[in-house]
């Protein structure tokens, strides 16, 4: 009986050995090796423990990569395995929210969870939890994979390996990195690995507005050349060492080493719908109003009011009531509330990360997600050099690299005789 062996018991993991149990229809007997007492550890807290699972808008543009022409080719075929699709075939019922976000019906990433493993035991999957990989080299036209148990070490012998053991982000869920290093073990060029979807530290962080909200705009800017890297809209938490919030750790994809900018720096606009003569004259018209009042009254009813005296000594304004000001200081007040500049970014560790950016190049993997070269052995989900932006692109890459790894370690054999 042909033996395949997945190594990582997370949504990629998962999905690989399901798909690859349809797929043989029992002439395979697959295992799950899982560090963890646990499986799913990681996937359990996905999109706040409401498991966001696809996005019904996936485009390549919304994954950040060192090769964007080998991703077209493996997110097409990612998309044509349709993960979403196979979720509903086991029962699933999604929802999608007004931002193309889906989730589970019931809102919880416990079920997605009960509903894999529910399966797995119907079609005799086995899982093994407490097992930590050790090293993988090729035996008798296979593979000869060494793990460490309670009970010592052991070597397992497989005709097909699925590596799926994740990326750096997130070791408080049992990653630690070691799918990249793996990958390495084995031949592959990994690109530099770098913290993905996190918030950003800078280098003078205001702490007074900590726990502050504000609709804004959030351009990620490079100072050396002089350019602007990328734009997100959406809500900034403002925290005692930065920035957060889910435009912040979009923009933080951009920052791989080697690729992003060397000098970044974020640039707020807290009026995006007001062109800046239109916010000039929107100030100069509240003048009138406040006859002899502070400037922390100049605020009301625009912004936080911490947030507004923070902003009015970034325009470098007196504290003078307001209708002493000359008229000049409305422009130079709307300037700053659309160009606020935050410098010295650094983005937060991994514990904070949502993926991990870099990982095996993509290059390296045939349509199938095989190790080129390496007949039956593939790598799948966040130990490939592919992040997803927020909103379910990182699971649809996960769920569908998985699918289609697992139907081709169950095929393989076939192809043999």
């Amino acid at each position: 009986m042909q033996q395949i062996l997945i190594l990582g018991g997370g949504a990629a993991g998962l999905a690989a050995a399901l798909a690859a149990a349809q797929t043989a229809e029992g002439r395979a007997h697959i295992t799950v090796l899982d560090k963890n007492a646990k499986v799913g550890k990681k996937l359990l807290a996905t999109g706040n423990g409401r498991c966001n699972l696809d996005n019904r808008d996936i485009t390549p543009e919304r994954y950040f990569t060192s090769s964007p022409k080998a991703l077209r080719r493996l997110l097409s075929a990612v998309d044509e395995a349709a993960p979403l699709a196979w979720f509903e075939s086991l029962g699933l019922y999604p929802r999608t929210d007004e931002a193309g976000r889906v989730y589970p019906y019931s809102n919880q990433a416990a079920d997605v969870l009960a509903l894999l493993e529910h399966h797995l035991s119907r079609l005799g999957v086995e899982v093994r939890t407490g097992c930590t990989v050790q090293n993988l080299s090729q035996s008798r036209g296979g593979y000869a994979v060494q793990i460490e148990t309670e009970a010592g070490r052991e070597t397992l012998r497989a005709d097909a390996v699925i590596c799926a053991m994740g990326g750096d982000a997130g070791p408080q869920f049992g990653t630690d990195g070691f799918g990249t290093r793996f990958a390495a073990q084995c031949g592959g060029r990994v690109e530099p690995l770098y913290p993905c979807l996190t918030a950003l530290q800078t280098a003078k962080p205001n702490r007074s507005l900590a726990g502050i909200r504000a609709k804004a705009a959030a351009t990620l800017l490079d100072l050396d050349r002089h350019c602007t890297v990328a734009v997100e809209n959406g809500e900034v938490q403002f925290t005692d060492y930065g920035l957060s919030g889910i435009c912040i750790m979009q923009l933080s994809g951009h920052l791989a080493p080697g690729r992003g900018p060397k000098r970044p720096a974020v640039e707020l606009d807290l009026f995006p719908m007001l062109d800046e003569t239109a916010l000039t004259a929107l100030f100069a018209a509240r003048v009138p109003l406040l006859p002899g009042k502070a400037p922390a009254d100049f605020w009301t009813g625009l912004l936080n009011p911490k947030l507004g005296r923070a902003l009015w000594a970034a325009a470098k304004l007196p504290e003078k009531p307001v209708d002493t000001l000359p008229d000049a200081a409305w422009q130079v007040l709307a300037n700053a509330a659309k160009h606020w500049l935050f410098e010295g970014l650094t983005p937060c560790g991994w514990k904070q990360a949502q993926t991990t950016g870099g990982g095996l190049c993509l290059n390296e993997m045939d349509e199938r997600f095989q190790f080129q070269g390496c007949p039956g052995l593939y790598f799948v989900g966040e130990t490939l050099d592919c992040a997803g932006s927020c909103g379910g692109y990182n699971l649809h890459w996960a769920f569908g690299s998985g699918i289609i790894a697992g139907r081709a370690a169950a095929k393989l054999r076939k192809k043999k005789k």
